[in-house]
């Protein structure tokens, strides 16, 4: 399958400052990891700035001015809470990170590509829609996904959220959006402590898979591919946009459940089956957390070996 890379230098320079784990290196490890010749035919684009009009299918406005007005206009950083750091080029960069999914959305619906992984930062999924938290600013996820269903007419789009967190930000937003699915599997009890099952949204589809802390490989499977595959393909998406989150990895140091690097890449192939089923393949990634370089390079690795069909 053809598959689309989409970054900004401006993700590297969104500074959260020394020791936090939300940092440039986490681009640059993802980035080299898909240098090898394995990844020569992976093409690659340079994100372009989300317009005001797409963020504001997430977001407000005053609370998008809130946010590109709160980033210092030199050195030093500025807090929002006590994980949510804006430095000089946090704004641009956000609405770089956003622009990604917006254009990786036209891409794939244009037919120009299968699918495509949007490898920025700032994350997104934990941005409600007031909200900054979680280190996340603008929804990435949540603003392609409304996206595709405003500017392209797909009439039903699905977001599947795999990162260890639940992303109660993306949840909030689609929560009374018609046309929307947001499926989610994380450690429960966990940060931000949402995502509970008996939480099944209002004018949106809602499924939260929480998963006690210590769950491995085999436990994980059996509840993606038994209990979120099967809502997903009754939902019949037309369009799906993953949260790509890696720090499920046994190796994160912000959490405790322990998946594999080979759980990621059976995860998007599962994901992928029911894109190609229902959705034409029109599969569109975002990258969430993972904390670890090591794992995820590898992780990030295998989900880009399963979109390009390896």
């Amino acid at each position: 399958m053809t598959t689309l890379l989409y970054t900004h230098p401006l993700c590297l320079e969104h500074d959260t400052g020394d020791y936090h784990p939300e940092c440039a290196d986490r681009i640059k490890a993802v980035i080299a990891a898909l240098e090898s010749e394995e990844f020569s035919m992976l093409l690659r684009d340079t994100a372009p700035r989300a317009t005001m009009e797409q963020v504001m299918r997430a977001h407000p406005l005053d609370y998008i001015d809130l946010v590109l007005e709160s980033a210092p206009t030199g050195p030093g950083l500025h807090s929002l809470d006590n994980d949510t750091v804006l430095s000089e080029h946090s704004g641009e960069a956000a609405l770089r990170a956003a622009g990604a999914g917006v254009a990786a959305v036209d891409a794939v619906a244009s037919g120009q590509v299968h699918n495509c992984f949007c490898v920025v930062r700032p994350p997104g999924h934990h941005a409600e829609i007031s909200t900054a938290m979680g280190f996340c600013f603008f929804n990435n996820a949540a603003i392609a996904a409304l996206h595709a269903r405003d500017a392209h007419g797909f009439k039903r789009v699905a977001v599947v959220d795999f990162d260890v967190h639940h992303g109660n930000g993306t949840q909030q937003i689609l929560w009374d959006q018609p046309g929307t699915f947001y499926a989610s599997t994380h450690q429960e009890h966990a940060y931000p402590d949402t995502g509970s099952a008996d939480e099944t949204g209002g004018k949106g589809m809602i499924v939260n898979i929480p998963l006690p802390a210590g769950t491995g490989s085999a436990d994980f499977r059996m509840a993606f591919g038994d209990m979120l595959i099967p809502r997903l393909r009754a939902f019949a998406p037309d369009f799906v946009i993953i949260s790509a989150g890696f720090d499920a990895h046994a190796s994160d140091p912000l959490a405790h459940l322990r998946l594999t690097t080979a759980d990621f890449g059976w995860a998007t192939r599962e994901i992928l089956q029911v894109a190609e089923e229902y959705a034409g393949r029109r599969v569109v990634s975002v990258l969430e957390g993972g904390y670890d370089l090591r794992a995820l390079a590898d992780s990030a690795r295998e989900h880009v070996r399963a979109l390009m069909g390896f």
